[in-house]
C-alpha cells in the first residue's frame, strides 16, 4: 500500500497495513441456506441462518430472537407499559425490545426512543426484520443475493460478500455533499437501511414506521410559548440521556447547541462533568473564550486539546478506517482525537449535534436568500442550488469526473429533488432534508463511528426524535428569521447561559485545511492523489486535481476543503479495498 509511506514513517507503518486496520467489533447475520458454518459462528441453524460474533437474546416465550445494538432512552415508560416496575428490571435494553416485540409486534417501534439497529426473527415462521431507529443514530447495512441476505451494523464487516465496484451515483453524491446520502453506499451491492424503517425478509418489503413531518397546529402561539414547550422537552430528554452514578463527558464548542446541553446536564447530574474543547493553534481562529466561559459558568472539569497539522495528517488514515461510508468533513479527525482524550475520563459523552438542522442554523440562510431574491425569468435549479450550498465539488463534476463516469451519472435525478419540490414552508423543507440525510448519513453516523472507535457511548439529545418533531411543529419564523438564528432554542435556555452565549452569532469550528494544505500537506497529498495506482484514478481527472494542489485560480479560497474531501475518499478506499 504505497500511500502509507506518504503518511507514516517505517516504524509507524508496522501493524497499519490495510488488512489489519482496526475496526470496532461487529456482529453479522446471514439469513438463508448457509454452507458451511462460519468459523466465528455463535448461533447456527442449518439451512436457515447463521449469526457470528454476538449472542442473541430471546423473548420470554422464546418465539422471537434479537441481535443488535439497542439503547432505549425511554425504558422506564416502556417497562411501565409492560406492567414491570423499573426497579425490578434486570435485563438489557435488547431484552426489553424483544419482549415488546413479542407483546405488540411491529407496532412497538412507534413507542421507542433511543438508538438501535437490530435484526429480529420469528423462530416459528422463519421471518426476519431489520430495524433502525427513527433518526438514524445507529446504522444497519445489508447485501441481498437471491434468497439470501447478509447484514451487519458496520459496512466493513460485509466486505467478503460484496464486490469492489463503486456505485457511480453514490460517488457523485459524495463529491457533492461530503457524505453518501440515502440507501446507497459507495459499494454497488450494499445498501443501508433508512432511519425509521423496517425491512421484512424474505418478503423483501420495506415499511416506514416514522418520518418527521411538518405540522404546525398552534400557529397563533407566541415565541415564549414555544420556548417553554421546548424547554420541557429538553429537560426530560437530557435527564434520560444521562448515565447513572458515573462521570459524564460533553463536547463543548462554546456555541449555543453544546452550551445548552452542558447547562442542562449540570442541573440534573450529580457526578463530575468533563467538557472538551479543541483548537488548532494560536494563529488559527478559535472559540476557546466562549467554551471556557460556559465551562466556568457550569463549573465543569474543562479539557482543551490543541490539534497540530502533523497530528491531523498522521491520524487521517486511522480515522477513515473507522468510518462506514467516507465522510469528507474536516472535523472527522478532530472528532476522533478528542474522543481518544475523553475516553480517559468518561464512558458516556453528550454533544450538541442537531441544533442547526432542527432549529434553523446559519447554513440555511444562503438557500433562503436564493429563494427570495432570484429573478423570475432566471429561477435557479433548486437541486443545484442546494448542492452548491455544501461548497464542495457539485459544480466541478463535469470536469472532475472522467467523461465515461460523468456520462453515467449526469442524468440520474438527485435524491434531494422530491423534498425540495414538495409542499410546505421552504425553511422546513430545507430542515427536513438536513435531518433526513445530513443528520442520518453524516452527523449521526460520524458520531456513532468515531465515539465507538474511542470506546465511548456518544449521545445526541438535540437529535432525539421528540425534539425533531417538535421542531417541525414550530413556526419557521421562530427558528430562523433574518439574522436571528434558533430563536426558539435561545428562548428556551435564556436563563441557563451567560448573555454572551445567547446573543453571539454562530461562527462554527473552522479547521484550517486551506492553510495546512499549502504549508504542510501539499507534498503528501500529491503523492496520494496523483499516483498512477491511486484508488480514485479510474474515476477522477487527476489533471484537475493537480491544478487544485497548486491552488490555480482558487478565487474563493475553497480548494483546501475540496482536497480534504478527495484525500478522505482516497484513504477510505484504500483502507477498505
Amino acid at each position: 500500500m504505497y500511500f502509507l509511506d506518504a503518511i507514516f514513517n517505517r516504524k509507524q507503518t508496522i501493524g497499519l497495513r490495510s488488512n489489519s486496520l482496526p475496526c470496532a467489533p461487529s456482529w453479522y447475520l446471514v439469513w438463508g441456506a448457509v454452507v458451511p458454518e462460519p468459523e466465528e459462528c455463535t448461533l447456527f441453524v442449518p439451512g436457515k441462518f447463521a449469526l457470528a460474533q454476538a449472542q442473541p437474546c430471546f423473548s420470554p416465550k422464546r418465539r422471537f430472537g434479537l441481535v443488535g445494538d439497542v439503547w432505549l432512552s425511554n425504558r422506564v415508560g416502556l417497562l411501565n407499559e409492560l406492567g414491570i416496575h423499573p426497579d425490578l428490571w434486570t435485563g438489557t435494553d435488547a431484552e426489553l425490545l424483544v419482549q415488546l416485540w413479542e407483546t405488540y409486534g411491529i407496532e412497538c417501534l412507534g413507542h421507542l426512543t433511543g438508538r438501535f439497529g437490530c435484526a429480529i426473527w420469528d423462530c416459528d415462521r422463519d421471518r426476519l426484520w431489520l430495524v433502525r431507529d427513527r433518526v438514524g443514530a445507529s446504522t444497519l447495512y445489508y447485501v441481498r443475493q437471491g434468497s439470501q441476505i447478509w447484514l451487519a451494523p458496520r459496512l466493513r464487516t460485509l466486505k467478503r460478500w460484496r464486490s469492489n465496484e463503486l456505485d457511480p451515483i453514490a460517488l457523485r453524491d459524495y463529491l457533492s455533499c461530503a457524505f453518501v446520502p440515502g440507501a446507497r453506499t459507495l459499494w454497488q451491492q450494499v445498501q443501508e437501511l433508512r432511519p425509521g424503517t423496517v425491512l421484512c425478509w424474505p418478503a423483501n418489503k420495506v415499511q416506514v414506521y416514522w418520518q418527521p413531518t411538518e405540522a404546525i397546529p398552534q400557529v397563533d402561539k407566541p415565541l415564549v410559548w414555544y420556548g417553554q414547550k421546548l424547554r420541557s422537552h429538553l429537560e426530560q430528554i437530557v435527564q434520560e440521556y444521562l448515565p447513572c452514578d458515573e462521570p459524564l463527558g460533553i463536547y463543548l464548542s462554546g456555541g449555543l447547541d453544546s452550551s445548552c446541553i452542558t447547562a442542562l446536564a449540570t442541573q440534573f447530574h450529580d457526578r463530575p462533568i468533563h467538557t472538551y474543547s479543541i483548537h488548532f493553534g494560536a494563529d488559527c481562529r478559535h472559540e476557546l473564550e466562549f467554551s471556557g466561559l460556559v465551562a466556568a459558568h457550569c463549573r465543569t472539569q474543562h479539557h482543551i486539546l490543541e490539534i497540530t497539522p502533523d497530528q491531523m495528517w498522521h491520524q487521517f488514515l486511522m480515522t477513515m478506517s473507522h468510518l462506514d461510508d467516507p465522510i469528507g468533513d474536516p472535523l472527522t479527525v478532530p472528532n476522533y482525537l478528542v474522543g481518544q482524550l475523553a475516553s480517559q475520563q468518561v464512558r458516556i459523552i453528550l454533544n450538541g449535534e442537531g441544533g442547526d438542522p432542527c432549529f434553523g442554523g446559519p447554513k440555511n440562510q444562503p438557500m433562503l436568500l436564493n429563494q427570495l431574491y432570484h429573478s423570475p425569468e432566471g429561477s435557479p435549479d433548486p437541486v443545484l442550488a442546494y448542492l452548491a450550498s455544501f461548497k464542495k465539488c457539485a459544480l466541478d463534476l463535469p470536469q472532475l469526473l472522467l467523461p465515461e463516469i460523468w456520462q453515467t451519472v449526469q442524468t440520474e435525478p438527485s435524491l434531494f429533488a422530491t423534498d425540495l419540490e414538495s409542499e410546505g414552508q421552504y425553511l422546513n423543507r430545507l430542515m427536513l432534508l438536513n435531518i433526513k440525510f445530513k443528520g442520518a448519513d453524516h452527523i449521526l453516523t460520524k458520531v456513532n463511528n468515531l465515539t465507538c472507535a474511542a470506546g465511548l457511548d456518544g449521545r445526541s439529545p438535540l437529535f432525539d426524535p421528540r425534539i425533531v418533531q417538535l421542531a417541525m411543529e414550530t413556526p419557521p419564523q421562530y427558528k430562523l428569521a433574518g439574522a436571528n438564528e434558533k430563536a426558539v432554542l435561545k428562548q428556551a435556555v435564556a436563563d441557563l447561559l451567560p448573555p454572551a452565549i445567547i446573543q453571539r452569532p454562530k461562527s462554527g469550528m473552522m479547521v484550517p485545511v486551506q492553510l495546512w494544505f499549502r504549508q504542510y500537506w501539499q507534498r503528501q497529498a500529491k503523492q496520494l492523489l496523483l499516483h498512477k495506482r491511486a484508488a480514485i484514478a479510474p474515476y477522477l481527472n487527476q489533471a484537475l486535481i493537480q491544478d487544485w494542489l497548486h491552488y490555480r485560480n482558487d478565487t474563493w479560497g475553497r480548494y483546501g476543503a475540496k482536497l480534504w474531501l478527495l484525500v478522505s475518499l482516497e484513504l477510505w478506499l484504500q483502507a477498505n479495498q
